[in-house]
């Protein structure tokens, strides 16, 4: 599990609900190129983004991802959805502030049989 997001406290509290939703082991990004730079050490099995990042944005760093991967399982979580620009292929956007039934129902949704 790859999270991208640049503010660590919700980067936490994101890890937090994901465990509770069956995340095993995780991936933190707070920029787009350390988003691509994690994706190449550890492949991710599923990523949650932040859209807006003091550095890149991470519908870019998923779309590099998906580059050099093929498409992998996404779901954004942000407090600006209008911005997901590019957000392919299709995705689940969860608005801040996220909810615990939210973030379980996006990664249940997005991992299908992961």
């Amino acid at each position: 599990m790859l999270i991208i997001e640049d503010d660590a406290l919700i980067a936490l509290d994101l890890q937090g609900m994901l465990e509770a939703a069956g995340a095993l082991s995780f991936s933190f990004a707070d920029s787009e190129a350390e988003a691509i730079a994690e994706a190449r050490a550890r492949r991710p099995d599923v990523i949650a983004s932040d859209v807006m990042l003091r550095e890149g944005s991470g519908p870019g760093a998923v779309q590099a991802i998906h580059a050099e991967y093929g498409p992998l399982p996404v779901f954004y979580v942000t407090g600006t959805p209008e911005a997901c620009q590019p957000c392919e292929p299709p995705v689940h956007i969860v608005p801040k502030p996220a909810t615990q039934e939210a973030i379980r129902a996006a990664f249940t949704q997005v991992r299908g049989g992961c």
